[in-house]
């Protein structure tokens, strides 16, 4: 059948993902440094704008370089509690943290676009940012929202994202078996397939 003589729904996958995608874009950019008293769960994305090269093909574009959530406290459980809580806020703050403690980051360089959501929502909200952009740290340099995982997983793997932004204590203690040299080269082929050069 002709996709031009298709009947169309608006609730199929791609139909809502272009829907959140085209709200999500009409909220403003805020640098990371200035993070608002927003209160409540939701998404968000972070966008790069330094001169740091691996990033170039992104940096200053409506490329965000990860995109996450924020759930409230129980969400995991389905008890979902305190819906006004400043998680958004929270998690923003610890994205701050880890971008300021890498060696090779700074913070001045990152905005980030959020959007307070129906908690039932958040997961799938997520899933459309992620599917639609294609962020880098999300989809190849995966360990960017790690928490430290304490002293009884100490002897766990270092991530690809500490492999390339090394500087957060927690990670120092973590096996280093990949290299920098692998990473910048995961970063360049993901670039070429997903995000080619203008």
């Amino acid at each position: 059948m002709n996709a031009m003589n298709e009947p169309y729904d608006p609730l199929t996958y791609d139909n809502l993902m272009a829907g959140l995608v085209v709200h999500f874009e009409r909220r403003e950019r805020v640098p990371v440094i200035a993070i608002p008293k927003v209160r409540g769960p939701g998404i968000y994305a972070l966008f790069y704008e330094g001169a740091y090269g691996a990033y170039r093909p992104i940096s200053g574009r409506n490329v965000p370089i990860y995109v996450g959530k924020a759930v409230p406290r129980g969400a995991r459980t389905g008890t979902t509690e305190n819906t006004t809580a400043p998680v958004l806020r929270d998690r923003i703050r610890e994205h701050a943290a880890s971008i300021e403690a890498a060696n090779n980051l700074a913070v001045t360089d990152f905005d980030f676009r959020y959007m307070v959501v129906v908690p039932v929502w958040i997961t799938l909200a997520e899933r459309f940012l992620i599917d639609h952009y294609k962020p880098i740290w999300n989809l190849q340099l995966d360990g960017f929202g790690n928490h430290d995982p304490g002293k009884g997983r100490r002897d766990s793997e270092a991530s690809w994202w500490d492999t390339l932004h090394p500087g957060r204590k927690w990670a120092d203690g973590l096996r280093h078996v990949k290299t920098e040299a692998e990473a910048s080269d995961r970063v360049d082929h993901f670039f070429q397939e997903n995000h080619p050069r203008r």
